[in-house]
């Protein structure tokens, strides 16, 4: 039952994300226009583990930075370097993340188009 709980909670915070978060909203966006070309391209079975990897793998780190956003705002509500610095290490980890799915897409999809 308790893993039932555990899953409901995820499951709202999910929701929570793509119902208020626009950085997420445009990450799911995202993720079904390269989900819809995968189709469209017939990708193959290795080229949709990695595609899927990689979405998870940005939607998931931002999801985690959301949550340090939102944990840095409540512990420190006035502007603070210190707070800023760890919303950049954040918010720079979504980028390299962004920027190696961005590299994958292009690998994957690329030689399909040209």
């Amino acid at each position: 039952m308790n893993r039932l709980k555990g899953f409901v909670y995820a499951a709202k915070g999910a929701f929570l994300l793509l119902r208020t978060e626009s950085s997420i909203q445009l990450q799911f966006t995202l993720a079904v226009v390269v989900t819809i070309a995968g189709f469209y391209y017939e990708i193959s079975r290795v080229e949709w583990m990695i595609q899927t990897l990689a979405i998870g793998l940005v939607m998931g780190i931002e999801g985690l930075n959301t949550a340090i956003e939102k944990l840095s705002d409540f512990v420190q509500p006035e502007h603070d370097p210190k707070i800023g610095l760890i919303k950049d290490i954040s918010a720079g980890a979504v980028m390299i993340a962004a920027v190696a799915a961005s590299i994958l897409g292009l690998i994957i999809y690329l030689p399909k188009i040209f």
